[in-house]
């Protein structure tokens, strides 16, 4: 099998797989082509403002008395309109879930950190810290393991 990528950004941007038949690999290609809509942004609001947010800045998106919020790369809390199980299924597969109520950017996790009860907390570059679950913390390791 080979794999070529072409980047013009003159051309329409186009999609081709060439294969010998249909498969479960290429039934997971077409769904995440079409699911991609090119966004590496979303809409965040502050007290006064709506601001879009740069997935990239995002460390950390918590569920706070029932609201939505994104951690940014200053530690400022931003309010999304979305719930956490939606912005789980359009978010790009470096977010992952540490906990119910959490979902963390895996590239801005500085380091895990044991708590004295003997739980886990994500320590963000920002300085945030939220905890993790005993479950995901099992699947994050085997994430971290497997690279």
């Amino acid at each position: 099998m080979k794999f070529r990528l072409c980047i013009d950004r003159d051309k329409e941007e186009e999609i081709v797989a060439t294969v010998h038949e249909r498969s479960v690999l290429t039934d997971k290609i077409e769904t995440l082509v079409m699911q991609y809509t090119g966004a590496d942004k979303i809409i965040a609001y502050t007290e006064d403002d709506t601001v879009p947010l740069p997935l990239t800045r995002i460390e950390c998106i918590v569920t706070i008395d029932g609201r939505t919020y994104a951690i940014d790369t200053t530690g400022a809390q931003l309010r999304l309109k979305q719930r956490l199980y939606e912005l789980e299924k359009m978010l790009p597969a470096y977010f992952i879930r540490i906990n119910k109520s959490a979902l963390a950017n895996e590239r801005r996790i500085e380091r895990f950190a044991a708590t004295y009860s003997g739980g886990v907390n994500a320590v963000f570059k920002c300085g945030y810290t939220e905890y993790v679950s005993r479950r995901c913390f099992a699947e994050i390791r085997r994430r971290f393991d497997a690279k």
